[in-house]
């Protein structure tokens, strides 16, 4: 249980230690700055952050409650009590320390939270460009319809929705792995956290049974307590099965480890990558009209738009993308 067999005397000393383990975000108006896409999830991990603060605290307190229960039995005079408030001390100070590794955990968990809203947050930019040249084209399509313009926009349009199509199938492939990952972890450590808790409880229960709680009448003498020895005992037998505790529960299956570096699926990184130029926003882009390849006219462009953002379901996104960073972050 990584303490001695007492913690009296050690309670005031160790009360503030690791008092500000875990920081808070400073960032109070940061919400504000996050993308449409991503607000809701930030919300969730910020509220994590609070959670994860209020069980170190807890672990604290509990911490704190185990060296006062310490030091009143021994306050009381009775060895009896003395030495099973102490006993009771020690295992009430381990489930404090339980508190405190869950809140650790949790933060693991947060982390990959954090690693979807990255994504979401670099998935908006490719959202809000295709939107924004629909917007144009509707507008000019109102004020000017024979605008030449308009083929411009067009192959411009094909352009966005061929990236937000890559950037759409990147982040629903990080959402449903990293969402696993997360709630596997956080799963687990609840797990941990209550099984260790109850072998706690449960040896704390057998040092109840060790107080003889007979009534005496008044000039009555209690007897010396005969359970120092088994009290003893039972700390050190709580301590080894603690030592011996091993994770026992089913496995979360995956078949994430068929997801390439790019996000997408392992067996499309070899298929045209030298072909997939990086837009600012981190997304592969799909060809644009050029020199070998002939503009398209205003009849037909809607069909070739069709046709583009099909073929654009599975490009390849190239190294060292702004989405990539974000799930690394």
């Amino acid at each position: 249980m990584n303490r001695a067999l007492s913690i009296r005397g050690k309670g005031r000393k160790d009360n503030n230690k690791d008092a500000n383990k875990h920081t808070f975000s400073m960032a109070t108006f940061r919400g504000m700055k996050e993308s449409e896409l991503s607000k809701k999830l930030f919300k969730l991990i910020k509220t994590e952050n609070h959670a994860i603060g209020a069980y170190e605290n807890a672990g604290r307190e509990t911490v704190s409650i185990a060296s006062q229960l310490s030091d009143w039995g021994e306050s009381t005079g009775d060895d009896s009590i003395s030495d099973l408030s102490d006993k009771i001390g020690v295992l009430l100070s381990e489930i404090g320390e339980q508190e405190d590794l869950y809140a650790q955990n949790l933060e693991d968990h947060r982390s990959v939270l954090k690693q979807i809203r990255n994504t979401e947050s670099s998935v908006q930019p490719s959202r809000d460009q295709k939107a924004k040249i629909s917007d144009e084209i509707a507008k000019l399509k109102y004020k000017e319809p024979t605008s030449p313009r308009l083929v411009t926009l067009e192959q411009e349009l094909v352009r966005a929705e061929a990236q937000n199509l890559v950037a759409e199938a990147q982040l629903t492939n990080i959402t449903r792995q990293k969402i696993k990952e997360a709630y596997d972890l956080n799963f687990a450590a609840t797990i941990e956290r209550a099984e260790k808790q109850i072998i706690l409880a449960r040896y704390g229960r057998r040092l109840l049974n060790l107080l003889d709680d007979t009534p005496v009448v008044p000039g009555d003498v209690r007897q010396p307590f005969a359970n120092a020895h088994e009290a003893r005992q039972i700390l050190n037998e709580a301590e080894v099965e603690l030592q011996r505790w091993s994770p026992n529960h089913e496995p979360i299956q995956t078949q994430a480890g068929g997801m390439g570096a790019n996000l997408m699926p392992a067996e499309d990184s070899t298929t045209n990558a030298s072909e997939a130029p990086i837009s600012e926003a981190g997304m592969s882009e799909a060809p644009m009209a050029g020199p070998d390849r002939p503009m398209m006219s205003q009849a037909t462009t809607t069909g070739h738009h069709s046709a583009a953002v099909e073929d654009a379901a599975n490009p390849v996104q190239g190294e060292g993308s702004h989405i990539e960073k974000a799930v690394a972050a």
